[in-house]
């Protein structure tokens, strides 16, 4: 299993508190959207969600499922409200997010901004620093942490922008070394925390959502402790109309290296004759110039004719959700997630912008950049998809449970610390990616499938 660290951002009372704790990779070792969506984006109706998802919206959220796909829907109108704003106004906008009470907000540096978002139908808030300002010290930070030797910067967990809060968090170790880590001075607003070191018809095709196996070379010549399990995301298809499903980069057991993984869909009876369906054809794990996790998994014919070729994932108990679209982090986003450890669980986004480092197994550290949200994910959920609403959102990279038997578990254990949390990699950024590297070949044009154009 990979290791890595990320943000813990738990919503108490009206604000937002960053609350950072490790957390672990969670992979274990035994229609179509592009980068701008239609409007107004497609979901399904609250009587079309697999009950099972609408039990996990309850549970989890404490909201209706047609609250659910409302907040969805919004968050997205408040994303795209605010990308135009701070295209506009970069020196005035310092943040936007989605409310408990499921309301937009939008946070400036000056009342006349204020004023503008506002006569928009949006609550304001004054905040001393602009985004821009809190992303160029989030920069200047992590290019002082890289330039730490590494038993100092093991001490740094992650770093973050909490919007909420207008300020940097960066969560040191609570140990002498951590104490003694002499910060730079002339970041603006730098926070330091010290952290402890049934319902539905089911398709019994294998689809998104689903449990995966993968080994460097023939699953048969390969011992089960060298296995990884992971999870699969969205299914894609590129321009060239070849079958592609999303998932985590540090599944790749070759990530980094040369040679194409070979991907199977596990035959618990006998591993050794599990059915391959596909194999690595690219995978990424904190690239420099883009902190993603990922990989496309290029599909086969037997993966195409099981299901790989329908716009859905699995979550609790077989069921289905059909994907509409895709959508960006919001903070206040509520979302849920699929994988066949956990199933279906829910939670909100706490941080569309996180930045966490992973040091490999070969002493080398990168930095992994996606969102965190509240949703418990657990070993094997890596690489699952992250739904708002019944938009794709993004992947599973990580989070702070993966080690725990179940989410009930999880979330007694982890309730002193501000419970469960997840990273995130946003599949719009993927896609951009995807498409910026294949250099026409597998992967260019990359489309997550939906119910709009499946094909």
């Amino acid at each position: 299993m990979r290791t890595l660290v990320a943000l813990r951002a738990a919503v108490v009372g009206s604000t937002a508190m960053l609350l950072l704790v490790p957390f672990s990779a969670s992979s274990s070792l035994t229609g179509v959207a592009g980068a701008e969506p239609p409007a107004p984006l497609t979901q399904l109706t609250a009587e079309q969600l697999p009950s099972d998802l609408v039990d996990a919206v309850a549970r989890d959220l404490g909201i209706s499922a047609a609250e659910y796909l409302s907040r969805a829907a919004k968050a997205q109108q408040l994303g795209s409200y605010a990308r135009e704003f701070r295209a506009v106004h970069p020196n005035s906008f310092a943040g936007a997010w989605m409310s408990q009470d499921g309301k937009g907000v939008v946070a400036v540096t000056s009342n006349e901004a204020a004023q503008i978002a506002s006569q928009a139908g949006y609550e304001t808030q004054i905040s001393p620093i602009s985004a821009d300002g809190l992303e160029r010290s989030l920069a200047e930070l992590n290019r002082w942490i890289s330039g730490l030797p590494r038993e100092a910067a093991g001490q740094v967990n992650s770093v973050a922008v909490d919007l909420l809060n207008n300020q940097i968090v960066l969560d040191i170790v609570n140990t002498p070394a951590g104490h003694m880590l002499n910060l730079p001075t002339l970041l603006a607003n730098v926070k330091v925390i010290l952290s402890p070191g049934g319902g539905g018809p089911v398709d019994p095709r294998a689809m998104g959502g689903d449990t995966y196996i993968s080994s460097k070379h023939a699953i048969r010549d390969t011992p089960l402790a060298a296995i990884t399990v992971c999870s699969f995301g969205f299914n894609a298809v590129d321009s060239g109309g070849r079958a592609i499903n999303i998932s985590a980069g540090h599944c790749d057991p070759n990530v980094g290296a040369s040679g194409n993984a070979p991907v199977y869909v596990p035959n618990l009876h006998d591993i050794d004759n599990s059915p391959e369906i596909g194999t690595f054809s690219h995978s990424t794990l904190g690239n420099p110039a883009t902190g993603l996790d990922y990989s496309l998994i290029a599909l086969n014919d037997h993966a195409k004719q099981s299901g790989f070729d329908l716009p859905n994932v699995r979550g609790a108990n077989g069921t289905t959700i059909t994907i509409t679209g895709t959508a960006v982090p919001v903070v206040g986003a509520p979302v849920c997630k699929s994988g066949q450890s956990s199933t279906f669980t829910c939670g909100v986004v706490v941080a569309d912008r996180v930045e966490t480092q992973l040091f490999t197994e070969n002493g080398s550290s990168r930095i992994v950049r996606g969102f965190a949200t509240t949703a418990c994910t657990l070993a094997g959920d890596s690489g699952g998809a992250i739904v708002s609403g019944t938009l794709a959102m993004g992947i599973t990279s990580g989070s702070n449970s993966s080690s725990a038997p179940s989410c009930v578990q999880a979330n007694l254990t982890l309730a002193q610390d501000g419970g469960t949390a997840s990273l995130g990699i946003p599949i719009r950024d993927i896609i951009a990616d995807a498409n910026a590297t294949a250099s026409g070949g597998l992967g260019a044009g990359l489309e997550v499938r939906t119910s709009v154009n499946p094909t």
